[in-house]
């Protein structure tokens, strides 16, 4: 089976995190059959020439969608998914790291099970290189946890997923979100009905850094995760206790000193 990878570009991405994160898939064991990268607005000429190198060095792979204005996340990727050619797409972000198997064993798990909508796989946190290990993210495995999981949290680490087009289309793509646009989708795909699997191996280096505890303590990310939960509440998927938990602990972080979202994430969400 051939399979796109579906990435996207902004103009403050770091180029070098950008290199690393695009060759990661362009050195896939099993090549994709085409990069879709949506440039969400204008980039820099830092990151144009990491693209034109690579396009120069593997013509024909990489894709360029170029959308005038920046969309957002969500958004963007929904006009990569208009133009990828396969029903196999891998998301990848900007700045993380995909090991060189990951695609081909992914690959081979829709090989085996043609009912299967979503794979995943746990990460590896690092901090600089790679090999600055700082944490891991793990996830449920099979389809039955996975299905429990996401009624409180997400079950998938968004850019390790390889999904199905069609399910992603089925269920309108990604919605018009600034942030939490992955715990929709899933959510949503969930809902109806997708058969799910995550990988047990760490297939990805998930770049992280301290930064990423002020980006989740703002009143917007608080705001849409609780709304998302909400909806899901009000659709059944989850039970009104599940949606309690969710907007309390995120009231909390929101509310509480940074420091005490460290203790939590280190502690208990990475135990």
């Amino acid at each position: 089976m051939e399979y796109s990878v579906l990435m996207t570009v902004y103009g403050k991405d770091n180029p070098e995190y950008f290199r690393k994160a695009l060759m990661s898939m362009v050195k896939q064991t099993k090549k994709p059959d085409e990069i879709v990268l949506v440039k969400d607005g204008p980039v820099t000429e830092e990151l144009q020439s990491v693209i034109d190198k690579i396009d120069e060095k593997y013509p024909n792979l990489i894709i360029q969608v170029m959308l005038p204005k920046n969309k957002g996340l969500g958004l963007a990727l929904n006009e990569g998914i208009k133009v990828c050619k396969n029903e196999l797409l891998a998301r990848m972000d900007s700045d993380d790291i995909s090991l060189p198997t990951r695609c081909e064993k992914q690959v081979a798990e829709f090989e085996k099970d043609s009912r299967l909508d979503i794979i995943g796989c746990p990460v590896i946190e690092f901090v600089g290189e790679p090999n600055n290990k700082v944490g891991k993210r793990d996830v449920p495995l099979d389809n039955e946890s996975i299905h429990k999981y996401c009624k409180k949290r997400d079950p998938f680490n968004h850019p390790t997923v390889m999904y199905r087009k069609s399910k992603v289309e089925a269920v309108g793509c990604y919605g018009d979100l600034r942030k939490n646009q992955d715990t929709d989708l899933w959510i949503k795909m969930l809902a109806n009905g997708a058969v799910c699997k995550n990988l047990p191996e760490y297939l990805l280096r998930f770049r992280f850094d301290e930064g990423t505890y002020k980006k989740r303590k703002n009143w917007l990310n608080t705001k849409l995760l609780i709304e998302i939960r909400w909806k899901a509440f009000r659709t059944g998927f989850c039970s009104f206790i599940d949606f309690a938990e969710v907007a309390g602990a995120q009231m909390a972080i929101y509310l509480l000193p940074i420091r005490f979202q460290e203790f939590v994430y280190k502690k208990v969400l990475r135990r």
